[in-house]
């Protein structure tokens, strides 16, 4: 773990890495050098900054470490995906998500500890608000999980809603996509949002990552009842501003849409979501609900079901697909391995 006096490197912006280059005496251009090896090379002690002074490595060393921590455990599920839990704020525990799908793999990733949305289906709501990830805290998911160098795209899917903490969020994609960090093309990173209007439109404006909306019914009397943010950012609001943007090329625009049995799962939902997307050049993934403890009166929709429905936005002009359930035996719903981690230590 590391040493919580010292400030981590990892997380930081090349302007800031000339503040900290100022620091300690090196000229401005030290700071792409310990860019290389934070985010390119991947070290982990200042000490393998070998292009570096000792004398400046020492005086780094006083104020700074690189910042990375591996994971506390890990839950291993038959399908090959792998559940992180790091080191996270107010006493709380995060969550990593692992998905290998062929040549793919993807890393799901958290922005906070617990959450502010309070959504009613949600593992992280129903633990609370505990505090907001650090960029290196953000980052340190990429690089310290295991098959790190194997990852090809980054969602940020997991515990909170990144809107909600965005300064630091916005930085960790800067050091995702720019030359300087691991320089990924924005097109391997999609972020999840409920929709909150200004940080919506902030994320759309300063980068190019593809929108995932969560939006779980069309109907805005019964989408508040599942998530109260409907109140604050009506659905209608939301689709208005992203039909402002061109989701035609490069960035992708996707809705999720989670199915629950007798609730939000029949023709008529259907139609209605089909006719409240049709403005948007989207696409709607649905997504089966893995049954959690408390909330038992939350049933998942059968396959029957699942493919009606997206047949029907499917003739509808909107393009549906059903996602593939991954790591339910390893309770792979965010907020599941750190909660069950939680109850142990209480």
């Amino acid at each position: 773990m590391a040493d919580t006096n010292l400030k981590p490197l990892i997380g930081l912006s090349l302007d800031e890495l000339r503040n900290v280059a100022a620091e300690v005496g090196l000229k401005p251009f030290a700071a792409k050098q310990m860019a290389r090896w934070l985010y390119e090379k991947r070290v982990t002690d200042i000490d393998e900054m070998t292009d570096l002074s000792k004398v400046c490595r020492e005086r780094l060393k006083e104020a700074y470490c690189i910042g990375r921590e591996a994971p506390l455990t890990e839950a291993l599920s038959a399908d090959g995906t792998a559940k992180y839990l790091f080191r996270g704020v107010g006493g709380r525990d995060v969550e990593s998500v692992y998905i290998p799908d062929h040549d793919r793999a993807t890393l799901c990733v958290s922005s906070q500890a617990g959450c502010k949305m309070n959504c009613s289906f949600c593992m992280t709501g129903r633990q609370g608000f505990h505090g907001n990830l650090t960029s290196a805290q953000i980052i340190n998911q990429v690089l310290s999980v295991p098959k790190s160098e194997t990852l090809t795209n980054i969602v940020f899917m997991g515990m909170g809603e990144p809107t909600d903490n965005l300064p630091q969020v916005l930085k960790a994609i800067e050091i995702l996509t720019e030359p300087y960090g691991l320089a990924w093309s924005p097109k391997r990173i999609t972020l999840s949002s409920i929709g909150k209007l200004n940080e919506l439109k902030t994320v759309l404006d300063t980068t190019k990552v593809h929108i995932a909306i969560s939006i779980h019914s069309p109907l805005p009397a019964e989408r508040a009842k599942l998530m109260p943010v409907e109140r604050a950012y009506h659905i209608t609001d939301v689709i208005e501003l992203l039909s402002k943007y061109d989701f035609s090329h490069q960035r992708r625009l996707s809705f999720e849409y989670i199915m629950w049995s007798g609730l939000n799962d029949d023709i008529k939902h259907a139609d209605a979501l089909a006719k409240l997307l049709k403005p948007l050049d989207c696409r709607v993934n649905l997504i089966r609900f893995h049954s959690l403890p408390g909330l038992e009166h939350l049933k998942p929709s059968n396959k029957a079901t699942m493919e009606a429905f997206r047949d029907r936005l499917n003739n509808s002009g909107i393009t549906a697909t059903i996602r593939a359930s991954r790591g339910e035996d390893i309770d792979a719903a965010c907020g599941m391995l750190a909660g069950k981690q939680q109850n142990e230590k209480g």
